[in-house]
C-alpha cells in the first residue's frame, strides 16, 4: 500500500514596532483504495503549485524587542469571517521535545466542547517514510495539510488510508497514542471491550474496544471546537489553504523552545538516535559538516522561517497566529494558558485550570521522559547542567538566528552556562 522561563516576553515585529502589538506569546466516505493516497498527493502537489506556495521568507526579517513588565497584548485583529459558525479549529505546531504533549493537554482537558487529536500525522509520516525511504518535504507537506483539513472537518477517511494495518469497516486497534485523546476514550466512541484484541495505545481511563472511526467522526461533529497537536509540519506556509478554507476558522499556535534545551532533551529521549552527539560530547573536535549538524540547522531554520511568517502577519494569518515559548509556559502555565484561550476566543474552563494546578508540581517519581506531569518551573533550567558546553557552542553557532529571534541569550562560557545566579538564559 502506498501509501512544554524569567519575565515573560512579548514581541513586536519590525514593521509594527511603533504602532501595533503582534501577539506572539459529512460523515465517513467509503473506504479508500490503495492508490487513493497517491492520487490525493498528486492533487495536493498540483494545488500547491497553483497557489504558488513558497517557503522563501528571506525578505521578511524581524527584530525582536523583549518587553519587561508589559501589559497583556491586544490581539491585532479578529479572524476573518468564515462559515465555521463560531467553531474554532486549533492547530498546535511544534517539534519534538518542546513540551507539546504538556501544552496539548490545555485543549485535551477543556471538557465536553473540544475534540482533540494527538499526533494523527504520525501515520502519514510513517507510511511516507516506508514507501520512499525518507520523508520528502515536497510530498509530506501537502499530505499533512490534506489530512489535517479532513480531520478538522471530522472526516477520518483519508487518515484511514495511512493506518497500518488497514482498518476493517472503519475500525482499528492501531491508532497512534489513542489514549492521549480523551475524545477517543469517552462515550459513545468507547465501545465495549473486546478480549483477544491487542491495542498498544489503548485507553487508560477506561476499557474500550478497538477504535471505531465512524463513531469518532460523529463525536467530532457534535463537539463545538476541534484541536490537533502535531510535531510534523515543517513549514507554516504549507497550511495556508487551511486558513483560507471558509469551512474552517483556523488558529495556529506555534510552540518553540530553546534549541539547546531541545538537543539535551532529545539526547535522553531518543538516546539511540543521538549516539553521534553523545560521542562528540566525549571526544575531540566537532565536525561542522556532519549530516547531524545539517539536520539541526535545517530544523532551526524551518522553525525560524515559520515564526517570521507568523510575526509578519500576512492577510491570510492576521488574527490567526500566536507564538509561544515553552519557557514562558513552564514558569507561568496558568497565565499563558489563559492567553491562548483568549487568543482563540473560547472560554478558559475550570477543568483546564484544575489540570494545570495538578500537573505543574509533580513529584520526581512521575516526571518521566514522556510524562505530562512535571514541576514545570524546574524543567526550564535542567538542560544547562546536563549538556557539555562544547555542544552548547555548536548549537549557538548553527541556530544563532533562531535563538536571537526568540530572545534566548548566548552562553559565553561554561561558568555562564551553569551559573545559577543568572536564573536563566532567556531575556
Amino acid at each position: 500500500m502506498f501509501l512544554k522561563f524569567g519575565n515573560e516576553v512579548e514581541y513586536y515585529s519590525q514593521k509594527t514596532f511603533k504602532s501595533e502589538l503582534v501577539w506572539v506569546s459529512d460523515k465517513l466516505s467509503p473506504k479508500l483504495t490503495p492508490l487513493t493516497p497517491l492520487l490525493l498527493l498528486s492533487t495536493s502537489l498540483l494545488s500547491a503549485a497553483q497557489h504558488n506556495v513558497s517557503t522563501d521568507v528571506s525578505s521578511h526579517q524581524h527584530v525582536i524587542h523583549p518587553l519587561e513588565n508589559s501589559t497583556r497584548p491586544v490581539q491585532q485583529s479578529a479572524s476573518p469571517a468564515s462559515a465555521a459558525g463560531g467553531r474554532k479549529h486549533i492547530l498546535l505546531l511544534a517539534t519534538t521535545r518542546t513540551g507539546s504533549s504538556f501544552v496539548g493537554e490545555f485543549f485535551n482537558q477543556q471538557g465536553s466542547n473540544m475534540f482533540y487529536l494527538f499526533e494523527p500525522l504520525w501515520h502519514v509520516e510513517r507510511m511516507l517514510t516506508i514507501e520512499t525511504g525518507g520523508t520528502n518535504a515536497t510530498v509530506a507537506g501537502p499530505a499533512y495539510r490534506d489530512v489535517l483539513r479532513q480531520l478538522f472537518l471530522c472526516d477520518f477517511s483519508l487518515l484511514e488510508s495511512f493506518i497500518e494495518p488497514p482498518p476493517e469497516d472503519h475500525v482499528t486497534a492501531a491508532l497512534f497514542r489513542r489514549e492521549s485523546s480523551l475524545s477517543l476514550c469517552e462515550d459513545p466512541v468507547c465501545t465495549p471491550f473486546v478480549r483477544k484484541v491487542f491495542e498498544r495505545y489503548h485507553c487508560r481511563v477506561r476499557r474500550c474496544g478497538p477504535l471505531n472511526l465512524t463513531l469518532a467522526s460523529q463525536s467530532c461533529m457534535q463537539k463545538e471546537h476541534r484541536a490537533i497537536k502535531s510535531v510534523r509540519v515543517r513549514q507554516l506556509e504549507t497550511l495556508r489553504p487551511l486558513a483560507e478554507d471558509p469551512r474552517l476558522d483556523m488558529k495556529f499556535i506555534q510552540l518553540v523552545r530553546d534549541p539547546r534545551a531541545v538537543l539535551a532533551s532529545r539526547m535522553v529521549a531518543f538516546s539511540s538516535k543521538y549516539d553521534v552527539w553523545k560521542r562528540w560530547a566525549v571526544d575531540g573536535d566537532l565536525p561542522v559538516d556532519e549530516d547531524e549538524v545539517r539536520k539541526l540547522r535545517g530544523n532551526c531554520d524551518n522553525i525560524r522561517m515559520s515564526a517570521e511568517i507568523g510575526l509578519k502577519q500576512p492577510a491570510w494569518l492576521r488574527g490567526r497566529y500566536m507564538l509561544v515559548r515553552y519557557e514562558d509556559i513552564a514558569r507561568f502555565p496558568m497565565r499563558k494558558a489563559a492567553e491562548m484561550y483568549d487568543f482563540i476566543g473560547i472560554p478558559f474552563t475550570a477543568k483546564v485550570e484544575d489540570w494545570i494546578l495538578k500537573n505543574t508540581q509533580a513529584s520526581k517519581e512521575v516526571s518521566g521522559v514522556y510524562s505530562t506531569q512535571k514541576n514545570s518551573s524546574e524543567q526550564v533550567e535542567k538542560w544547562r547542567f546536563s549538556i557539555p558546553f562544547k555542544l552548547v557552542q555548536l548549537v549557538q553557532k548553527v541556530c544563532g538566528p533562531t535563538m536571537t529571534l526568540f530572545g534566548y541569550k548566548f552562553a559565553e562560557n561554561q561558568d555562564m552556562l551553569t551559573d545559577k545566579s543568572l536564573h536563566d538564559l532567556q531575556f
